[in-house]
């Protein structure tokens, strides 16, 4: 009888151990959203807490299944809801360090969720908020797999969640029926603007490539003492209002945060994850898979408290407000290392000035929208055009200027994207400008402002944006991979002539290329950009259907024409893609290609 007692005494406590750190893990939680989105010293400590008690929680309800279920009541949507919460942790995580790996710890757990159906009887709760969860674990689940490039499971997800929906309205006639309508278009929405060119196998299925920075893809540089800096903060902002988006994602910001990342690794050479597969009970994540508290000092950083990482640290804005996107910037600023380089990337809708004898090119331009504002003085409307006053939500050239103190890489896809081509080098640090063309052809207008920039896809994919404006809408995979030799060979070429237009300054004494192309030349990711810069220019220059200046990107310092951007080496190649891709049309006239 005592020995019955005490085990029933045990059950007990076991049963309270499992309520106390499950409410401590829902504080904690809870608390992720108070913190601050920038910095790096406010949160890490706290995420560090977080997961140390999801790691005790997930470990205890493995361990204690039996009791758990038969005297607490365990329900497997509860341990779904447990596993979510992890994934979730991860895919934040993700956002805060930039490193991809976490995107692949993120996945295991929802894949996990999916695998061992435990949502499959939520239906029968007869709780809507249960349904609810069910369906915002679908939206989540199906954003890391975008980011993932996993997209014939993206669309069973979806084919999934559309049928979740359609049971949650039929069974409750919730509310908010419509939205998570909406939430199934945007996201049909964008994974057919994201398909711009489809890369087909033999089959004819499509094929999914990633564009991250892998060594394979890493264009080659001839290293010289003054390549002195190394990309180290990020932000990307999304604005355009007419854009595909998903999950405060505009298809730009998509695109461009895999052109800042390189190839996530296996679990396997991931450090902070020391299982490499599913584990345990019910074949469940395993509980290490969370990473150990003390994240700095792991992979990544620096004792000396300068912060290298595997990527770049990036901050994701959409449509922010003026006062977020300074307040990003200035942390930003903030936490570059000596030696470090701060880039801006911006996708908006332009704000237009009308003024005839500008004076002040930092605000009598015009610039970028932010956020649209209902109670902006125009009303809400999306362009500042035939205004004479300065627009509140609106980034002008002149609200850079202060953060120029430091070394600067600034990317602006717009309508309105040359007025930024003024910034002055007042503290003279290196600072290079990216601008899009401001206007494309008739024929892409409706597509572009919907399925994404071209500029950006440029940026992106190169071979992929080739493809776009030649009409191209799908290439076998053998002919793909003969054409993206090309363009290898276009940035091998372009990376060369780089390198010699700076030997050639200093032998001759002739200025061909600003010293801050040099200086960012040696970072694998500014190099990309450069070069993949100096594709659009060059095939956009090239191309029939675009012409007049506006139909073509700008940069400053201006890069150097006859040694580069008009390199007959380069055209030649060009003209060599095109006849590869049967599109010589396209192009003007030039030399035969073999």
């Amino acid at each position: 009888m005592v020995k019955m007692e005490s085990t029933e005494e045990q059950d007990r406590k076991l049963v309270l151990e499992f309520c106390h750190l499950l409410e401590k893990s829902k504080q904690l939680f809870n608390g992720l959203r108070d913190l601050p989105q920038y910095g790096h010293r406010q949160w890490q400590a706290y995420f560090g807490r977080t997961f140390d008690v999801y790691t005790k929680l997930w470990k205890f309800q493995q361990q204690h299944r039996m009791v758990l279920d038969s005297k607490y009541g365990l329900k497997r949507w509860q341990i779904g809801e447990i596993a979510s919460k992890i994934g979730q942790l991860y895919y934040h995580y993700y956002l805060r360090t930039s490193e991809t790996n976490y995107l692949n710890e993120a996945y295991q757990f929802y894949a996990a969720i999916r695998g061992r159906a435990y949502y499959s009887r939520a239906a029968k709760e007869d709780r809507p908020d249960l349904m609810v969860k069910k369906l915002r674990y679908y939206a989540r689940f199906i954003v890391v797999c975008l980011l993932l490039k996993k997209m014939k499971l993206v669309r069973e997800l979806v084919t999934e969640l559309e049928k979740q929906i359609q049971e949650y309205t039929n069974t409750y006639e919730p509310e908010d029926h419509l939205e998570w309508s909406l939430v199934l278009e945007e996201i049909k929405g964008f994974i057919k603007a994201e398909a711009a060119v489809a890369v087909l196998h033999a089959d004819s299925n499509p094929i999914i490539l990633s564009h991250r920075l892998s060594p394979l893809t890493t264009p080659p540089c001839e290293r010289s003492p003054h390549m002195t800096l190394s990309l180290q903060e990020i932000l990307i902002v999304g604005s355009a209002c007419e854009q595909a988006k998903f999950s405060e994602l505009t298809m730009d910001m998509f695109r461009m945060l895999q052109t800042l990342e390189r190839e996530p690794t296996e679990s396997a050479t991931n450090p902070l994850s020391m299982s490499h597969g599913l584990h345990g009970h019910d074949a469940s994540p395993a509980a290490s898979r969370i990473p150990p508290y003390g994240v700095p000092g792991s992979k990544g950083y620096l004792e000396n408290g300068r912060h290298y990482r595997d990527n770049p640290h990036k901050y994701l804005l959409y449509k922010p407000s003026i006062s977020q996107l300074l307040v990003f910037l200035a942390s930003g600023f903030k936490e570059l290392p000596l030696g470090g380089a701060l880039l801006l990337y911006m996708s908006a809708d332009g704000c237009f000035s009308t003024t005839k004898h500008p004076e002040d090119y930092g605000y009598e331009l015009g610039g970028l929208a932010t956020s649209v504002k209902r109670d902006s003085v125009d009303g809400g409307g999306l362009s500042c055009r035939g205004k004479s006053y300065k627009e509140n939500h609106c980034l002008y050239p002149g609200d850079l200027y202060p953060f120029t103190r430091r070394p600067m890489f600034i990317i602006i896809d717009s309508d309105n994207s040359f007025v930024f081509q003024h910034i002055p080098r007042y503290f003279g640090q290196p600072l290079v400008v990216l601008m899009s063309p401001q206007d494309v052809p008739p024929a892409f207008q409706a597509d572009v402002q919907h399925h994404g920039s071209l500029f950006t896809l440029f940026l992106h994919s190169p071979l992929t944006a080739l493809c776009y404006i030649c009409n191209v809408g799908d290439v076998p995979i053998h002919h793909w991979e003969r054409c993206q030799t090309y363009v290898d060979r276009f940035i091998t070429e372009a990376s060369r002539l780089v390198t010699r237009c700076r030997i050639d300054e200093i032998e001759q004494g002739i200025g061909f290329i600003d010293s801050s192309y040099v200086q960012f030349f040696g970072d694998d990711f500014l190099r990309t950009l450069i070069l993949r810069f100096v594709f659009c220019d060059v095939v956009l220059r090239l191309h029939r259907g675009f012409r007049g200046r506006h139909m073509r990107p700008r940069c400053e310092p201006q890069l150097p024409a006859n040694e580069l951007l008009e390199h007959p080496s380069l055209s030649h190649i060009i003209f060599q893609l095109a006849s590869a891709l049967d599109v010589r049309g396209h192009f003007s006239e030039g030399p035969e290609c073999d």
